[in-house]
């Protein structure tokens, strides 16, 4: 809630008039608690999950045969029951897990320092402390998943994320609780360190959750935008590592792809990435099936080399 009572109180504490925004943000959040601000970020988190994930779960279960040549696994596709499925479960999970938790983080949250009054944080305030954000949950995230992939984080907790081998975008959240929990700490743990705004707050949930129904989009469009973010992995790096499963030793990173590079776990990716160049060369890809050959070069990237896949 806007600690000032008036639009003149607050320009005259900040010696200055407000800016376009700021009215709105005053005229929208007055009468508003922090703490249902707050919890906004579990009705984006809803929507999002909800409707970003619409497009590719057409292409897929519908099997668009337009769109077949951007699919990372042609002729691959989740059945529309198990998709159902998949959101509903996780939608539980949503509700009844991450729905209390934010109910009980919020007075810590409010004792770091998260803001929801004004002035407003400026544009290069939002960028710095989102990057911020993304680094710190790329890096911790990195060392998390690489644990969920040890043999008892594995078979205990990780194996229900994995049972989608051809990912799909409603499959981004779906997981065991434990996962759920494991992998919230890095997601909140730079607003935690870095406080910001509650705007900037609500675009890092939003960014956050939008990545993740990329990543697991199961389909690689040359047009994406994110293509022009350096070192973004994006659905053909992550769909490598869903492909492989459980074994995989490789292509843990989050977002993205320095963590991987830097300790040696993307070797197995470049190396099929190698046999995809080669196969290139004689006319046959693995995107398309055009050849046995192609197929047969894609299954050897799971199985060559099969320590630093």
């Amino acid at each position: 809630m806007i600690e000032y009572g008036s639009v003149a109180q607050a320009e005259a504490a900040l010696g200055r008039a407000l800016s376009r925004w700021e009215l709105k943000w005053f005229e929208w959040t007055a009468d508003v608690s922090d703490f249902n601000l707050y919890m906004m970020n579990f009705v984006f988190l809803l929507i999002i999950y909800t409707i970003a994930p619409l497009p590719s779960y057409i292409l897929d279960v519908y099997k668009v045969s337009s769109f077949e040549k951007y699919r990372l696994q042609p002729g691959v596709h989740n059945t529309k029951a198990s998709a159902i499925q998949c959101y509903l479960d996780t939608m539980k999970l949503f509700i009844f897990l991450v729905f209390p938790l934010n109910i009980v983080s919020w007075p810590t949250f409010k004792m770091i320092g998260v803001s929801a009054g004004i002035p407003l944080p400026s544009v290069r305030i939002v960028v710095l402390q989102l990057f911020t954000y993304f680094i710190i949950e790329d890096y911790l995230n990195y060392w998390l998943h690489r644990w969920l992939h040890s043999e008892w984080g594995y078979n205990k907790i990780h194996y229900m994320h994995h049972e989608f081998t051809a990912p799909q975008s409603y499959a981004a959240a779906y997981s065991h609780f434990a996962e759920m929990l494991i992998l919230g700490i890095p997601t909140f743990m730079g607003p935690a360190l870095v406080p910001g705004h509650m705007i900037t707050f609500w675009l890092w949930i939003a960014l956050r959750q939008l990545e993740a129904i990329d990543t697991h989009s199961g389909y690689d469009f040359p047009f994406s935008l994110t293509k022009l973010i350096p070192l973004y992995g994006g659905p053909e790096y992550h769909d490598y590592h869903h492909f492989i499963g459980g074994k995989s030793q490789s292509n843990f990173a989050s977002v993205f792809t320095y963590c991987d590079w830097l300790y040696g776990t993307d070797k197995g990716f470049r190396y099929h990435k190698d046999l995809l160049r080669k196969t290139r060369k004689t006319k046959t890809t693995w995107r398309d099936g055009s050849s046995e050959e192609g197929s047969a070069s894609y299954e050897n990237s799971k199985t060559t080399n099969g320590k630093d896949l």
